[in-house]
């Protein structure tokens, strides 16, 4: 029986919020049970770009600093990170607000810049990953994600935060080589196994829904979710907002790589009550994925059901960042004709449908069409 805690968090008040972190704590056995005196504990954020934490893009740094002074406490020796999607740890770190809390308590960065390959025997489709030192480098790992909408996976918890892990440039390489869904959340789930953070604990507070994991809009969950089952976790926080667990491929597929479970009857729910934080009207893609394959005789077929991408045109400030992200190559996503006037163009058929241009459009002016066949048909 996986055991999953909510706990009511209605703000970011730093007495509120220890409070809520300790009593989630508690529920699950409390901190002694996660962390032991002298160990190094890796705090992996969720840090995907420079945002500021109103726009709830990231882990708020409130949860990070009364989490690290309660391990502070319990004697740990703390460090914390992530691989952003765009520019490096540090600049992030600033810009979010976690680097002076972690210099105020004297905790380092971790490295998430270096790293080295490793072979996983245990891995059921991915057994190659280049993992970041700061894996290595400490005895536990807590898992910090972020409650929020993705295109790609419709979720994005506890299993996809650890895509962080991988450094830099090299999560973009992950895209190209698998293009669909359904293999991507299989090595979500690998990676995930590989990393094993010992904790998971969602920031619900304020989650985003929409246009996520960067252009959504702010929504007040009011809670924390705790859990050493990411499945469990991330299939709970799905049933808070009405969509439907099976829907999201990191948790069908953590559920058959035997990583958790998201299973009603198989999840214990402790703390408070699960109806006080159910939120139907919170906005979310509720239909089933569409597996998008990018050869063969189907590839016509898939193009007119698949969600695309498309530029907001009037909206475009031309920035550039869409173009710069896309990892294929040719580009899917390019100037026409080098002219930077006008908003990029997108050609079809070189796109593979990782939606990176729209979980990074710093403007969230990228959004996902669903095509005719598919509105008609569903």
């Amino acid at each position: 029986m996986s055991k999953v805690a909510l706990v009511k968090c209605g703000s970011y008040d730093e007495i509120e919020v220890k409070k809520s972190l300790k009593k989630g704590l508690d529920l699950l056995g409390g901190i002694n049970k996660f962390v032991e005196k002298d160990q190094k504990v890796l705090l992996k954020l969720n840090l995907l770009t420079g945002d500021v934490p109103e726009k709830c893009t990231t882990t708020n740094p409130i949860i990070f600093k009364a989490l690290s002074e309660l391990l502070l406490s319990a004697g740990a020796i703390v460090s914390y990170g992530d691989s952003p999607a765009m520019g490096n740890t540090e600049a992030v770190a600033r810009k979010v607000g976690f680097f002076q809390i972690a210099e105020d308590l004297k905790i380092k960065l971790a490295d998430f810049l270096n790293g080295k390959e490793v072979f996983f025997d245990k891995g059921k489709q991915n057994k190659k990953f280049f993992i970041a030192n700061a894996v290595f480098d400490n005895d536990v790992i807590i898992s910090l994600p972020k409650f929020k909408t993705h295109g790609l996976t419709k979720f994005t918890g506890a299993v996809k935060n650890q895509f962080g892990c991988i450094p830099g440039l090299r999560k973009g390489e992950f895209h190209v080589r698998i293009p669909d869904h359904e293999s991507f959340a299989k090595m979500l789930v690998d990676l995930n196994t590989f990393v094993n953070p010992k904790l998971y604990i969602m920031d619900g507070i304020m989650a985003m829904e929409g246009n996520g994991p960067r252009g959504g809009t702010p929504k007040k969950m009011g809670l924390l979710l705790l859990s050493t089952d990411p499945i469990a976790l991330d299939a709970t926080a799905c049933r808070l907002i009405n969509l439907n667990p099976e829907y999201v491929p990191t948790i069908t597929q953590g559920m058959k790589f035997g990583a958790g479970t998201y299973l009603e009857k198989d999840i214990q729910i402790v703390g408070d009550n699960f109806d006080e934080f159910v939120c139907p009207d919170f906005i979310v893609d509720r239909k089933p994925l569409k597996l998008y394959k990018k050869k063969g005789f189907l590839s016509l077929l898939n193009n007119l059901l698949v969600p695309k991408p498309y530029i907001q045109e009037e909206k475009c400030v031309k920035c550039g960042l869409c173009v710069n992200v896309c990892p294929v190559k040719p580009k899917a996503l390019n100037w026409d004709k080098d002219n930077k006037q006008r908003p990029p163009k997108y050609n079809y058929n070189y796109c593979i449908r990782c939606y990176c241009c729209q979980e990074l459009c710093p403007h969230s002016v990228i959004k996902l069409k669903k095509p005719f066949l598919r509105r008609l048909f569903g």
